[in-house]
């Protein structure tokens, strides 16, 4: 069975048990979740549906049980994770749309898309939620979602993806592309956007001023009046230069420096999807998922409020990065790992392993494990560089099973949650298990 076969099946079901019904959308809170619940948001509103929406940072131990029985219950981006918790619910019908791994039986209350059970296609859950909305409002094209499709796909690193999928989602998102230096914002004034650069992370430039404009000098790229120019408005041998200069602070970066740039028409502006993206996701990770969800929507106050948390969030990786440089780390053949504790939120410490396992500072399959305290418990992220290397979810899963905890997430990208006071027998078996996975490997 085919994925869009799955989707027209689900969005028929939906429609048959949604009539008279409250639906309650619950929704991951990182970008793909975020765009997953405005596209559907937006789509409910045409149907004239009445709905609510709850932004989640993970299925936390227990919520299931309380969820009103006689509502529809609709999870994007997550649930995946809690179906046996979802067959033992005595819920008659949850809906989930997800594309993460699946290790339990899906039991027959759940009506579930994903990709996992299918082909495992790369598709991101705002992609999904963008075709399963298309089923079930055929006029959906005039609501403008597409967009919010591709950069929720951005937003989970999956635009090398996006053509792959064939489902005209770049056409109806009416997105331009641009073959360019991947820094984004590639529509900002270039000092600025090389000085908060975190993916990749650019030795001696990244968070340093001086350095910027070290870098600059060395190309010969020099301000106008109205300042520095973009990246879009640079010509072909000024970026050759730019790649060369910053190729020379950090070798390891090579050709993956270019690719494709997707620039989206937001709030009537021409804007680089990535920095939408990294708005999005800086408002949720900074605790204002509602900011972000009405950023998305396009309203007007939403817009300015996000910008100023994401100068807040970036600084605040800025000052992560400069911590995990000069923190001692647990090291080993073919891993890392970085026990933040209290000194880098929760909230963004699985942002800073992605920038780690993108820099390229460590050798491609090396697996980064970074931990942060969050209330009475411990927030793992889990990333393996170069998306190659040992599965890390399973890694994690085994690890919790043995320790107590959630564990959920991709074969290159996961994470998990275990008591603090779990935090030494956590490391150990961690450690032993990662010890035991490089000899398999080798």
């Amino acid at each position: 069975m085919k994925i869009e076969t799955v989707i027209s099946d689900v969005a028929k079901k939906f429609l048959e048990k949604t009539q008279n019904k409250e639906i309650c959308i619950f929704s991951h809170f990182d970008t793909d979740g975020i765009t997953s619940a405005a596209i559907i948001a937006k789509t409910l509103k045409k149907l004239d549906k009445r709905f609510s929406i709850k932004i989640l940072k993970r299925i936390e131990e227990g919520f299931i049980k309380t969820l009103d029985k006689n509502k529809i219950n609709v999870f994007l981006d997550l649930g995946s994770g809690s179906l046996s918790e979802f067959a033992e619910s005595g819920i008659e019908d949850v809906f989930i749309i997800d594309h993460h791994e699946i290790f339990q039986k899906i039991p027959k209350n759940v009506h579930i898309i994903n990709p996992e059970i299918l082909d495992k296609q790369k598709i991101s859950s705002s992609g999904l939620v963008y075709l399963f909305c298309k089923e079930i409002c055929p006029i959906i094209k005039s609501l403008k979602v597409a967009k919010l499709a591709v950069i929720g796909m951005i937003g989970d690193c999956l635009e090398q993806e996006m053509e792959k999928l064939n489902y005209n989602v770049l056409k109806e998102g009416e997105v331009i592309k641009k073959r360019g230096l991947l820094i984004y914002p590639s529509t900002r004034p270039l000092n600025r956007t090389l000085e908060f650069s975190s993916v990749p992370y650019i030795p001696g430039v990244t968070g340093n001023t001086k350095g910027v404009l070290e870098l600059l000098r060395e190309t010969g790229l020099k301000p106008s009046k109205k300042g520095y120019p973009s990246l879009i408005e640079l010509n072909q041998e000024e970026m050759e230069r730019l790649v060369t200069a910053i190729m020379l602070r950090n070798p390891k970066i090579t050709k993956k420096i270019i690719g494709d740039i997707f620039l989206v028409k937001f709030y009537n502006k021409l804007e680089d999807a990535r920095e939408i993206s990294a708005k999005i996701n800086a408002c949720s990770r900074l605790g204002d998922s509602v900011t972000a969800l009405k950023y998305c929507l396009e309203l007007p106050k939403a817009k300015e409020k996000a910008e100023t948390i994401h100068i807040k969030y970036k600084q605040n990786l800025i000052s992560g990065l400069k911590y995990v440089s000069e923190k001692d780390k647990i090291e080993g053949k073919g891993y890392v790992i970085i026990n933040a504790r209290g000194d880098i939120s929760d909230a963004i410490i699985g942002t800073i392993m992605s920038i780690l396992s993108n820099s390229l500072i460590y050798e491609e399959g090396t697996t980064i494990v970074g931990m942060a305290y969050y209330s009475n418990k411990i927030k793992v992220s889990a990333r393996n560089v170069g998306n190659k290397g040992r599965n890390v979810r399973e890694l994690l899963n085994k690890v919790v099973a043995e320790t107590g905890g959630e564990a959920g997430g991709h074969e290159f990208a996961a994470g998990c949650t275990i008591k603090k006071e779990k935090e030494k027998e956590f490391l150990e078996k961690l450690q032993k298990n990662l010890e035991i996975e490089t000899i398999k490997i080798n």
